[in-house]
């Protein structure tokens, strides 16, 4: 894959200025992100196994909104992003398929890359698989031993488990009871019921290898790491602890961004992250878009089809970022029609003045990422600009640049 990294400022000039975001443990809007210096951000990648559809576009096309604003207001940002390429779900249709895991999981992360460039999200610093961070993984494993928070299983096969009840601030970030925790736990990957288990949220940390899949050597015995303990060693290691945001789907609150941070608080003593964000939900004909439905609206389809990616991402931000919502066809036709009207508008020759339109778009981005109001305040300084007359010669070049740098939506002519 190429290296793709696009400085979204340009010769746009950057604003200083608080970026404030959702943050879902307090329930508030509240500022992110250093006065100066660099944001630190990790946001869940994908387990690879398909590809990139509607709900996981709309979740790093939000968090790019976050690159950018905190790159708008004077910062460095270093973020990070994994991608789970080795779990059950990879293994079960590598199973189904024919297809060797290793072989499955590189074409759909190429795939993915693929996809996000099309989109012009940003990449992060570092982009980290499950499979290169299992040392990783296993000193997080002997710092959690030393804490006296690891156990093996003494029924079936001697995987080691996380002693929950080492952490006294469990739930803190989702701020669900037990009973309200519970259900979620079964349905989104976790193992509740199992036979000798000391706690039902006891989370796996090492599973020990089973025939017919695959195994590393490590001092725990040959496996491979659960999905919790991947993502809080790999923010430990490249980001640290008191990172600036968590970010991800609001399907990740709870059990993994619960648990992510469960057990890198007893690993290290210190808060996982400053603040957690996470993106809606994104539905098809009435129900949540998810490869287990099989009602996937895929960005590689689309661009298949002859579809500009600049049209997907529009329509991706005429929604709030936290909002849950339906993909629809006559969505895709608005924001076509939108991204038209906007590349028109900054042919003219001159426009309507810029400054005023770019304050309204950096004040409603840096209000948790309200990318739907800097979309209208670009759409009435279009359409006002073409039709009347009007004599700034730089506002259509500045109005460009700042759908690019803060929207990350190219107005070029893509077929120039």
């Amino acid at each position: 894959m190429q290296t793709w990294k696009v400085t979204p400022l340009g010769e746009f000039p950057a604003e200083p200025g608080p970026v404030a975001v959702h943050d879902t443990p307090s329930g508030q809007v509240r500022p992110v992100g250093p006065a100066e210096g660099t944001a630190r951000l990790y946001v869940c990648g994908i387990t690879p196994y398909d590809a990139t559809h509607m709900g996981h576009a709309n979740t790093y096309v939000a968090f790019d909104l976050l690159h950018r604003a905190w790159l708008d207001a004077g910062l460095e940002v270093h973020y990070v992003q994994n991608a789970t390429d080795v779990d059950d779900p990879l293994l079960e249709r590598a199973h189904d398929t024919g297809v060797d895991w290793r072989e499955l999981a590189d074409e759909q992360i190429a795939l993915f890359h693929s996809d996000m460039e099309a989109l012009r999200v940003l990449r992060p610093q570092q982009y980290v698989g499950a499979v290169e961070s299992i040392g990783l993984v296993t000193d997080m494993i002997n710092n959690l031993d030393r804490a006296g928070a690891v156990y093996a299983m003494s029924v079936g096969e001697s995987d080691l488990y996380f002693r929950q009840s080492r952490d006294d601030r469990f739930l803190s970030v989702s701020g669900l009871t037990r009973e309200e925790a519970a259900p979620l736990f079964a349905e989104r990957g976790g193992d509740p019921d199992r036979e000798g288990k000391r706690d039902p949220f006891d989370s796996l940390l090492w599973r020990q290898k089973r025939p017919d899949e695959p195994g590393w050597e490590s001092p725990y015995g040959v496996g491979r790491p659960g999905w919790h303990i991947e993502c809080a060693a790999i923010v430990g290691h490249y980001l640290g602890s008191g990172i600036d945001v968590q970010g991800g789907g609001s399907d990740l609150v709870f059990p993994h961004h619960e648990m992510s941070a469960s057990q890198a608080r007893v690993a290290t003593g210190e808060e996982f992250a400053k603040a957690y964000a996470h993106a809606g939900m994104v539905g098809l004909d009435g129900e949540k878009m998810s490869k287990s439905k099989g009602n996937l609206v895929l960005v590689s389809k689309l661009r298949a089809q002859g579809v500009d990616p600049m049209a997907i991402r529009m329509a991706l931000l005429t929604q709030h970022y936290r909002s849950d919502w339906m993909w629809t066809d006559e969505l895709l036709a608005e924001a076509e029609a939108q991204l038209a009207r906007w590349r028109e508008a900054v042919r003219l020759e001159s426009g309507l003045d810029s400054a005023p339109v770019i304050a309204e778009m950096r004040a409603a981005l840096r209000n948790d990422l309200d990318a739907p109001t800097a979309l209208a305040a670009f759409d009435a300084w279009a359409g006002a600009s073409l039709a009347m007359d009007s004599d700034d010669v730089s506002a259509p070049g500045m109005m460009a640049r700042a759908a690019d740098a803060l929207l990350g939506i190219s107005l070029a002519d893509p077929q120039a």
